[in-house]
């Protein structure tokens, strides 16, 4: 379960924020997890609680933005949704592709106090 170590990896990113804002605690922390990150979005939920506990993310609201999945095709050049990063292109079936958009895990904002 590699969604404990992603949500510890999370509060340090936080504490270290807040330091720096020199802020106490954070009352937001919005999220961007792309669909091809390999997060199980119900394990990092189930982790999160015994991640956060004495954090300054313990009493913060969490909001996650999923990224969609997105590539081109190397063969046509097609731009496309996939769900899954074995997806092949529609327009010319090729297996052949450049990710553009999914594969993101990143914390995009924090609002502290």
């Amino acid at each position: 379960m590699h969604e404990l170590s992603v949500a510890l990896g999370i509060v340090k990113i936080a504490e270290e924020e807040t330091a720096k804002a020199q802020a106490k605690n954070v009352e937001l922390i919005e999220l961007e997890i792309g669909a091809l990150a390999g997060i199980d979005f119900e394990s990092l939920d189930f982790v999160w609680p015994a991640a956060v506990k004495d954090s300054v993310l313990e009493n913060a609201i969490k909001k996650i933005n999923i990224l969609e999945g997105i590539a081109k095709c190397v063969d046509c050049g097609t731009i496309f949704t996939i769900n899954h990063m074995y997806d092949s292109c529609p327009k010319c079936k090729s297996n052949f592709k450049g990710i553009l958009q999914g594969k993101e895990l990143r914390v995009k904002a924090l609002e502290v106090v």
